[in-house]
């Protein structure tokens, strides 16, 4: 069933991730769109769809924004899965990608073309490139920092590899492909010419058509001459060049023979350096300069998505590039075949405000213009397209005249909300992807009166006191200096550029300008701030503030006249002397600076901060604060309320392709909070046993300490619900240990690193994973997991069925990441990209409906809690849930949200709250803390026997007014007690542990 808000969008009751990949391509999502719809799902969530790299899992190495990608299917297939879901009444939520594309491996058109053409290219202002960068050398040239080893290594060991095809030049690295410059052909065409004329005399027609060829080379415009007629001149005559080229070897053998052994030559003799200069010689003429991989720390300059030398950034800033990356895309809005857009990484771009109103414009064109259709002539009149657009244009602008937040088109931008930060107000999207409810419910989950039990209980396991602001500080510079040198070395320069333009400030050498500049990003309280005029919100002067501050009391001898100077351009305060151009330079500056402050938090913080602090790791989440030891129930309501007053359609994940555990994982890991002391003897337990399998590596025993605690804490996060039930299970199991820990130490750039691994401490860290788990019966390790798993898994289960529950439940948009409707103890990518199996999925779902239809609601709901462990209850709730949802939309989307009282011996261990409007009301209990219910081993919490005297607070109702309950179709009755109207859980949660209450009709 299809709605809309009121400004036209159509809107989602349930979105479905799905992760297109080679192995899950458009016919298999077709075949999944049946079972989805039947369980409840009013939208696919599709991964990026468009040409990516070739063998990309993800979709994010995106070479072309307006094809298909080709693994994934042809346009047919496409069109089959889009009618499907039509079909079915179902949209199409896309996570589409305008911050980067993928430049290596010589698939990218755009990026082939600028390396061919230079600064004239006319993909070069599509590509954030610095021609006139701080390394003179590179002046109108790029960087690309790809080889595995030092330049002239690699050259002189013929891994650089000179190309003949199709009358053009290609240097080929491995699977890299760069194309030669047509203005620099001549070299190869004229070596050994003497030669040729012995074959060939002078007179000869292919002889005289070679010379000519080249005299037309040397005619050529330089790829420096950006002059417009000289561009288009270029690029006319360097095809005609290549087709002549390719035509004379064509029709004539010795010339073709000439040219082939040339290439021979130029790729030179192994063991014969000399051998090598002609082909040195021709790469010191190119556009682009191949480096080894490790100078794109200082050096590099072209902007990248976060450290990832692959994937170069766009200028979507750029009218030209937003049309062209839009095309597709945006003809997919007008076929209806895209209803809604996720857009990924949003605080990359220069100006993500600017950019969410371009594209909200784009998508009312193109759905109005949908609206119009192709024979409507009344409607269209003697209209043209352009005059057309033109109408629907003004209809827009006059729209947000009225209705300044309208929001025509469903769309939720990926960012990441740091503690107590609102997304901006003037972002017209519908919200955020979800993590901060992500964490918010996991939060929920933990027992937020054991935290410093839980600081003690680390800091004596790994023998030190850590401070997570400090650690993150410490990671965020040290990102800043071994990932992302280069581009802090480029905004230093810039900021010493406009301090050289004022007297009082001329003085202020680049060094210490640069350390300065550090010092605040590494303070920076949140990812970025939002200034695109000349105009600062109070909110980002805040931060800027904060940080500056931060950064002088950190460096008490730096100078405060440079913090100062720092300060003033942050915030735009301008001299009486700043120039109008000035100004206008400054802005740059900190729109640029805003660029840079997110990919230093995410590297510093998530991919780093995040696998050093492991107190307790259900916390290290996306978006999350490990420092803060869980959430309160007032924070969590306080959380939802806000979210339904001013994004009540913003989606709500619990699971996401970047999550680095899946809600289960943590589920099951924030049960641990719950009784610290029961932690502690597990733990030193644990490392009791294992401490003689631990190797020493240089006189440290490896893991470390906190190495060996992230380990435990994984291991117990991981295991599955069931012991290993098939074959292979355990060593799987044990593969997957060892992917996770060796990421994790790399990420945490400790004892190793990506940049810098250290093969000796990972073999041995590897080796203690591979003993502590090996599957024998002297393996007293695991015979105590099997001891001591059980409790915790199962209530890891139940505080799962409660955090689906409350996603379901909540102001928003429900998400569900692929397979999540199981149990799934997925780790970080790319453990969650693992193949889901859609046949188990779809059997036990058609199961589920058969087995209500012919015993009853109250039958199943007792039998899957019996067998709870293959995962079928967590199956039956969503399902139970998210059709209630779809049949009641208007209530979860537009009802007000009231949290509930609970009193009596268990209150504290009970979310409840109330969702009502025009009449109609349900009510969400969701318990947490299974281990301090006493609830006997292997038993449930259910009944009076579990809950005691605990009630629900039911406001503004009176005694006899009945409830259904949707998971179990009883009914519930409230009653007086101490003159307030309530509702026991002991028949609430009677016979299921989660409830979704629906006021029933008066009888």
């Amino acid at each position: 069933m299809e709605q809309n808000d009121l400004s036209g969008a159509r809107i989602p009751t349930a979105t479905y991730r799905l992760q297109f990949n080679a192995g899950f391509r458009f016919r298999d999502a077709e075949r999944v769109v049946p079972y989805l719809h039947a369980l409840g799902i009013s939208d696919l969530y599709a991964a990026p769809l468009f040409k990516a790299r070739s063998g990309c899992m993800h979709g994010y190495d995106i070479v072309d924004h307006n094809r298909l990608n080709p693994e994934l299917g042809d346009r047919d297939d496409f069109d089959s899965l889009c009618g499907t879901l039509g079909r079915h009444g179902m949209g199409q939520v896309l996570d589409f990608v305008p911050n980067h594309m993928c430049v290596e491996g010589g698939e990218n058109e755009r990026w082939l073309d600028l390396l061919e053409n230079g600064p004239s290219s006319v993909n070069a202002d599509f590509f954030d490139v610095d021609w006139l960068p701080v390394k003179k050398e590179l002046s109108d040239k790029v960087l690309i920092p790809v080889l595995g080893d030092q330049y002239g290594t690699v050259l002189d060991n013929g891994e650089l590899v000179l190309s003949f095809e199709e009358g053009a030049f290609f240097i080929g690295y491995y699977e890299h492909r760069f194309p030669i410059i047509p203005k620099t052909y001549s070299p190869v065409l004229t070596h050994r010419l003497q030669e040729l004329e012995q074959l060939l005399p002078p007179d000869h027609e292919a002889y005289r058509e070679l010379l000519s060829i080249v005299t037309a080379i040397t005619h050529l415009p330089f790829y420096t001459d950006r002059d417009p007629e000289r561009v288009r001149e270029r690029y006319r005559e360097k095809e005609v060049i290549k087709r002549r080229l390719w035509a004379l070897c064509c029709d004539c053998w010795p010339i073709k023979t000439h040219i082939d052994e040339n290439v021979r030559i130029f790729n030179g003799e192994k063991g014969s350096p000399r051998s090598f200069d002609l082909l040195d010689g021709l790469l010191r003429q190119q556009v682009y300069r191949l480096a080894h991989w490790r100078t794109a720390t200082d050096e590099i300059n072209y902007r990248r998505f976060f450290d990832i030398n692959a994937l170069g950034a766009i200028r979507m800033e750029n009218p030209r590039v937003f049309e062209e990356a839009h095309r597709l895309v945006l003809r997919l809005v007008r076929e209806g075949k895209v209803t809604g857009l996720r857009i990924d990484h949003a605080d990359g771009l220069y100006d993500p405000t600017d950019y969410f109103r371009r594209l909200q414009r784009a998508c009312f064109l193109e759905t109005r213009l949908a609206g119009l259709g192709d024979t409507d002539e009344q409607e269209k009149g003697d209209q043209g397209p352009d005059s057309r657009a033109e109408t629907i244009l003004q209809r827009y602008d006059e729209m947000l005249e009225v209705s300044p937040q309208a929001k025509p088109f469903y769309i939720v931008g990926e960012k990441i909300l740091m503690k107590n930060e609102r997304l901006p107000e003037d972002w017209p999207v519908h919200g955020t992807t979800g993590y901060e409810f992500a964490n918010a419910v996991t939060g929920l989950m933990v027992d937020t009166r054991h935290g410093r039990e839980f600081d003690a209980i680390y800091a004596r396991f790994i023998q030190e006191r850590p401070n997570f602001a400090e650690i993150a500080y410490l990671k965020k510079k040290q990102v800043m200096r071994f990932s992302m040198g280069g581009e802090i070395n480029t905004l230093g320069h810039y900021l010493n550029t406009l301090s050289e333009s004022n007297r009082h400030t001329r003085d202020f050498t680049l060094g210490s300008l640069i350390r300065a500049l550090v010092e605040v990003i590494a303070h920076f309280p949140v990812y970025r701030t939002y200034t695109a005029t000349r105009k600062v919100a109070d909110r980002d002067r805040q931060y800027i503030e904060y940080a500056v501050a931060k950064a002088r009391r950190r460096n008490p001898a730096m100078s405060a006249s440079i913090s100062t100077f720092i300060e003033d351009v942050l915030l735009l305060r301008f001299y009486d002397s700043t120039s109008g151009e000035e100004q206008e330079q400054w802005l740059d500056f900190v729109m640029k600076f805003q660029q840079l402050t997110g990919p230093v938090m995410a590297k510093g913080l998530e991919d780093t901060a995040f696998y050093v602090y492991n107190r307790l790791v259900a916390l290290n989440e996306v978006g999350g604060m490990p420092e803060r030891f869980g959430m309160t129930l007032e924070a969590f309501h306080g959380q939802n309320i806000e979210r339904a007053r001013s994004t009540p359609l913003a989606m709500l994940a619990t699971s996401t392709h970047d999550t680095k555990r899946s809600e289960d994982v943590r589920a099951r890991i924030s049960v641990l909070s719950e009784d610290p002391a029961a932690w502690h003897d597990t733990l030193m337990g644990w490392s009791r046993m294992n401490r003689g399998h631990k190797v020493t590596v240089q006189g440290v025993k490896v893991p470390d300490r906190n190495e060996e605690y992230l380990l435990y804490q994984t291991i117990a996060g991981a295991w599955p619900a069931e012991w290993f039930t098939t074959e292979g299970a355990h060593d799987d199991f044990v593969r997957r240990i060892r992917e996770y820990l060796l990421k994790a130490m790399r990420e945490a750039k400790v004892n190793t690193s990506w940049i810098n691994p250290n093969p000796v401490h990972e073999e041995a860290a590897l080796h203690f994973v591979d003993t502590i788990l090996r599957d024998v019966p002297a393996n007293g390790f695991l015979a105590d997991l099997r001891r001591t798993l059980p409790p915790l898994v199962r209530c890891g289960l139940l505080n799962s069925l409660s955090q689906t529950l409350l996603k379901a439940a909540s102001p928003g948009i429900p998400d569900f990441y692929q397979g999540t409707e199981l149990w799934d103890f997925s780790l970080v990518d790319p453990d969650n990209r693992r193949p889901v199996d859609f046949q188990k999925r779809t059997a036990m779902l058609e199961g589920l409906r058969t087995a209500e239809a012919e015993r009853g609601t109250l039958s199943l709901a007792r039998e899957l809690l019996d067998t709870m462990v293959d995962g079928r209850v967590k199956l039956y709730l969503v399902w139970k849930v998210l059709c209630f949802r779809r049949e009641h939309r208007a209530l979860f989307e537009q009802g007000k949200y009231l949290s509930l009282e609970v009193q009596g011996e268990r209150s504290d261990n009970v979310c409840a709250f109330e969702r009502y409007r025009d009449g109609e009301t349900v009510i969400a209990v969701a318990p947490r803390f299974y281990t301090r219910l006493g609830v006997p081993s292997g038993g449930l919490p259910l009944g009076a026997e579990v809950w005691k005297d605990t009630r629900l607070l039911i406001p503004f109702e009176g005694a006899g007014r009945a409830y259904r309950n949707i998971l179990t179709g009883e009914r519930v009755v409230t009653a007086l007690r101490e003159g307030q109207t309530t509702l026991p859980f002991s028949a609430v949660l009677a016979n299921f542990p989660v409830a979704l209450l629906e006021a029933a009709e008066e009888e």
